[in-house]
């Protein structure tokens, strides 16, 4: 495995943020010419990933968010997006598709379903009070 280019990115567990962590993602991964499909794919996994920890990690408290993204073997998009978070007490069950622990009925618990079906694949480890960390990955077919 070798690592070409990489990105570091650390921002406030704030909703503002969002679409700035995505954008950002977007335009790195731009440098393997991925096409309109794979920057919205991109996008929607990481505005999932993102919001996950926004949401569920820190709750009612501010936090950091850490994102990485690396470009592998040239033709490889690997983003690990990790919070210090709460973690979560049961990974299978959170990437149940409908599982959500929000009491007020606003989120859907799709959002691990989501970035496995835009991401070719997605690990998640969590420690309970210690945080999570979403790592996907997606291989670009080069149009050259």
């Amino acid at each position: 495995m070798t690592v070409s280019n990489y990105l570091k990115l650390i921002i406030p567990a704030r909703s503002v943020n969002e679409g700035f962590a995505r954008a950002a993602v977007a335009a790195f991964a731009s440098q393997l010419d991925p096409t309109l499909s794979d920057i919205t794919e991109i996008k929607t996994a990481v505005s999932e990933a993102v919001t996950n920890c926004i949401v569920h990690a820190y709750k009612d408290a501010m936090g950091e968010i850490s994102i990485r993204a690396r470009i592998i073997d040239t033709d490889t998009l690997e983003v690990c997006v990790s919070d210090k978070g709460s973690g979560i007490d049961d990974v299978k069950k959170a990437m149940t598709p409908l599982f959500t622990t929000c009491e007020t009925g606003e989120r859907s618990g799709m959002g691990f379903t989501i970035m496995e079906s835009f991401m070719d694949s997605v690990r998640v480890s969590s420690r309970p009070g210690r945080g999570t960390r979403v790592t996907m990955r997606k291989r670009i077919i080069t149009r050259r």
